[in-house]
């Protein structure tokens, strides 16, 4: 079940040293697991794996991360030039989805912040790391995700229209990806009233909008003093805030937001100690094949059943598609292993990085049935044990995202106060080892919808 829950703010964890992945020595590619689809010819038994492309020479190296994560990284194209216009270096995450489990993370534990992908893995011991979705990147509010995000059984941010989504699960002991488009809705319910629509979660409030926020955004909703803010907790407006202006969050309620018109009715509709409730309603298309945990706001869909998807369906820039930029994707086999890749780009000496179609090729190569581009350019990030692989863009280095998708391997991990904290063997990984406050079962594959008293309540 997903809802909108509320939980006890926790203070950020500090980085700290990663729980010793010990990574093997680069050993020839053919000894490893494949790359199912890439092109293997003239492989060097006797050192790193080397083979011919299309693109021109080919070298590839592997290591074993963990037990069901291997980290692959190819270079593709004449290197032997300071610079080359066609030369691309690729990082490649095989995950075991029986011996590895992927969590997504949010920067500084809460959505309001950004925070690098290497320190987001430190901070949670994970084994390997990507940045995840798109998000704000300026601004009072940097950090916020431009789309659509829930963690654990918590809808924290809404989806972009006609975007794809990323939803997983590591339930029943195999970790599962799948790619769908969402409609999605949320809306306030007062007894004799008409449901007033929801216009965003955790959010900027814009002309005439009605925001939720929610514990996990930051201390305050950091609004204007030119709205009308209701505090809820328990289910009951506590108190009405007109003219005031980033209200304090409760932990165990949430805050109505609302400007213009959206101000006006809740003038006329809300008052102290009233009963509230919030309806949400998410159905995704095609259905996903199995109840997620996790959402994650990202696109475009890159490949459905092993081909590629044509034409710019999802509302992105012509020049989104078609110039070349650094990427971050997933994918998935149909054997179920999850393959994560990353792409160098807007380095001549490094790599050009990729089109969409190249990206959805590439994933193509790597053996995937379904794959999603996710957050880019700048924000492209792979860090294996401990350590940054790729090779940010930016100029300044690696740039501070709002989430991160964190792999660690199933038999060294379990879930304490809400954190990712390396475990020992055997230790829970359903969703029964969150504290009460964080548990959930997951939405139902096809869709969910439900009215409940307070965003405590998950909706089934």
């Amino acid at each position: 079940m997903f809802g909108l829950r509320t939980r006890p703010r926790a203070k950020p964890s500090r980085p700290g040293k990663l729980p010793g992945w010990k990574c093997a020595a680069l050993i020839p590619i053919g000894l490893l697991v494949g790359l199912a689809g890439l092109n293997q010819a003239g492989a060097d038994p006797a050192g790193v794996g080397q083979a011919s492309s299309s693109q021109g020479a080919e070298t590839r190296r592997s290591e074993i991360v963990a037990p069901g994560i291997e980290y692959i990284q190819i270079r593709r194209g004449d290197f032997t030039a300071p610079e080359g216009a066609d030369r691309w270096t690729i990082h490649v995450l095989l995950l075991d989805p029986s011996r590895a489990q992927i969590r997504p993370a949010i920067a500084m534990d809460e959505i309001a912040g950004a925070e690098t992908t290497s320190s987001i893995a430190a901070r949670h011991g994970a084994a390997a790391a990507v940045n995840g979705g798109y998000f704000r990147t300026t601004g009072t509010f940097r950090g916020e995700p431009a789309g659509l995000l829930a963690l654990g059984g918590r809808f924290l941010s809404e989806p972009n229209p006609n975007r794809a989504v990323l939803a997983l699960t590591n339930a029943g002991g195999r970790t599962r990806l799948a790619v769908a488009q969402v409609d999605f809705k949320a809306e306030i319910v007062v007894k004799g009233l008409s449901p007033r629509a929801v216009d965003g979660i955790n959010r900027p409030r814009g002309e005439d909008e009605l925001i939720l926020f929610t514990p996990e955004f930051h201390r305050t909703t950091l609004t204007a003093p030119d709205g009308l803010e209701a505090v809820v907790r328990r289910g009951r407006i506590r108190e009405i805030a007109d003219g005031r202006g980033s209200s304090p969050i409760p932990e165990d309620g949430f805050i109505l937001s609302a400007a213009g018109k959206a101000r006006m009715w809740a003038r006329q509709s809300l008052r102290p100690g009233l009963k509230i409730s919030v309806g949400t309603d998410l159905k995704a298309t095609p259905p996903f094949p199995f109840a997620p945990e996790f959402l994650l706001g990202g696109g475009p869909h890159l490949r459905s059943n092993g081909k590629p998807i044509p034409g710019e369906a999802e509302n992105f820039p012509a020049g989104f598609y078609t110039t070349r930029h650094p990427r971050t994707a997933a994918g998935i086999r149909s054997d179920g292993t999850i393959v994560l890749a990353v792409v160098d780009g807007r380095q001549p000496k490094v790599g050009v990085g990729m089109t969409i179609p190249e990206l959805a090729d590439l994933m193509g190569e790597l053996g995937c049935a379904e794959a999603i581009n996710l957050d880019g350019g700048g924000s492209t990030t792979m860090v294996v044990g401990g350590r940054l692989v790729n090779s940010p863009s930016d100029s300044a280095g690696e740039r501070p995202v709002s989430d991160a998708l964190l792999v660690f391997p199933r038999s060294a991990y379990f879930f304490q106060t809400g954190k990712l904290r390396p475990g020992v063997q055997g230790a829970p990984a359903a969703s029964n080892a969150w504290p009460s406050f964080f548990r959930s079962t997951s939405i139902r594959p096809r869709s969910f919808s439900r009215t409940s008293p307070n965003p405590a309540a998950a909706i089934s």
